[in-house]
């Protein structure tokens, strides 16, 4: 058994404290929400554990995350280590390791991917820093990944950054899979010819090519909703898809797909796009193309 610290108690640190404790650990645990907090300040949690530390960061990327850093590097002492768990930015995670590393303190950078059902099934971890710091939380990582050989759900990707940098190319590629899905849905949709959309989709689950976890969900989707009429087709992005086009273009690295996913969620929060106004207005001009007018009120 080793303790843990666990700063953020969201959908996914809720998760992780649980199934942490299922495995013995002794993980104390605080958030801004009381009700789910096992203390009440950063440090009273930073008090409650035995030196030398080990604290795990899952609050917002950004601001919320390197705020929280800085904290716990003024309460810290030498030979703690913090673990960011968040969705950062792997350009953040120098500053926190140099920060950190002024007092002493080591810093892991670890993409986590699971979601919601991590809890149950385990989470894929992406690790980038030192490796005798990758040691000694090895028994965390171990807990939290699903049972089978570590190598599967498991990677020291590199130093610090390079975890970050790993589960941002992981949910740029997640993009592109889910706007596939998403596509042939539409199309199977749209179609006259096929007339059971469910029925087809759970039938790619075994046996083909294309079956995948996030098919699992879609079919999920479509038990609770056949014709996802309950949602609105409006999708944001949490940021890792514009990193990752933004390093391929740094790169001068192809993808195609990637670019085309984010562009269609920005398509998706458009109400009434100017882009094809101007289209229809050019289609009616040279060729007389029929348009669509709006209605005038009053």
């Amino acid at each position: 058994m080793a303790q843990l610290g666990l700063v953020g108690l969201g959908k996914m640190g809720f998760n992780m404290r649980e199934r942490l404790r299922a495995s013995g650990h002794d993980v104390v645990g605080y958030d801004r929400n009381p009700d789910v907090s096992d203390t009440a300040s950063l440090p009273e949690l930073v008090g409650a554990l035995t030196a030398p530390r080990v604290v795990w960061v899952m609050v917002p990327a950004g601001a919320p995350t390197r705020n929280t850093v800085a904290e716990l590097a003024e309460l810290l002492t030498e030979g703690d280590i913090v673990i960011d768990g968040g969705n950062s930015r792997y350009t953040d995670d120098t500053a926190n390791a140099e920060l950190l590393g002024t007092h002493g303190v080591g810093y892991l950078d670890v993409g986590v991917s699971g979601g919601v059902w991590g809890k149950e099934n385990g989470y894929g971890l992406m690790v980038g820093g030192a490796e005798a710091d990758v040691e000694r939380a090895m028994p965390f990582f171990d807990a939290l990944r699903p049972e089978g050989p570590r190598e599967e759900a498991f990677a020291h990707a590199g130093g610090v950054g390079a975890g970050h940098y790993a589960k941002m190319v992981h949910n740029g590629i997640e993009y592109g899979l889910m706007q596939a899905y998403a596509e042939g849905f539409e199309l199977l949709d749209a179609s006259d010819v096929v007339s059971n959309v469910p029925e087809v989709i759970k039938a790619w689950q075994r046996g083909t090519v294309v079956r995948s976890w996030l098919l699992e969900l879609l079919v999920r989707a479509l038990d609770e909703d056949p014709e996802l009429e309950e949602l609105e087709g409006y999708v944001e992005d949490s940021g890792e898809g514009r990193w990752t086009l933004e390093e391929a273009i740094n790169n001068a690295v192809p993808a195609p797909v990637i670019s085309a996913a984010l562009f269609a969620r920005f398509a998706s929060r458009q109400r009434d796009s100017a882009s094809m106004r101007a289209v229809a207005a050019l289609r009616e001009q040279f060729g007389g193309h029929a348009v669509k007018t709006k209605k005038v009120t009053g």
